[in-house]
């Protein structure tokens, strides 16, 4: 069933992911590494699997929460990057790329309770018979 709420949530916050990579070209934390682009990858991939894994809302939490987990670590790296830019506080200066993995926390915290509240509405069902 992709019409539930909790899927229109998921996908927000993996349209903030994409936003995340469109935007986050010129963030360069590391040389070497592409860190901010792997993630927003990684979190499209996860974000996808949580919602065609509708038939298993046990699967969709945990894909849910291992993505704010990412979004977290990530909204850490680029406040680590917008502390180190030269410059002022100004933030349309500096870009808007730590508001995309805040909106997805959101997204996905608002996702999960919906999951589990289909959840708890599917085992009084089963109760029932």
């Amino acid at each position: 069933m992709l019409q539930r709420i909790q899927t229109i949530w998921t996908l927000l916050a993996v349209l903030a992911a994409v936003f995340l990579f469109i935007t986050g070209q010129d963030v360069v934390i590391s040389d070497s590494i592409p860190l901010l682009n792997m993630g927003s990858i990684v979190l499209v991939i996860i974000g996808a699997l949580s919602i065609f894994s509708f038939k298993n809302r046990k699967r969709q939490i945990l894909l849910n929460t291992i993505s704010i987990i990412i979004n977290v670590l990530l909204i850490g790296v680029l406040a680590y990057w917008l502390l180190n830019l030269s410059g002022g506080i100004q933030i349309p200066e500096k870009g808007i790329e730590p508001i995309f993995p805040l909106i997805a926390v959101i997204c996905l915290l608002i996702a999960n309770i919906y999951i589990r509240k289909d959840e708890r509405l599917v085992k009084s069902v089963d109760r029932l018979r």
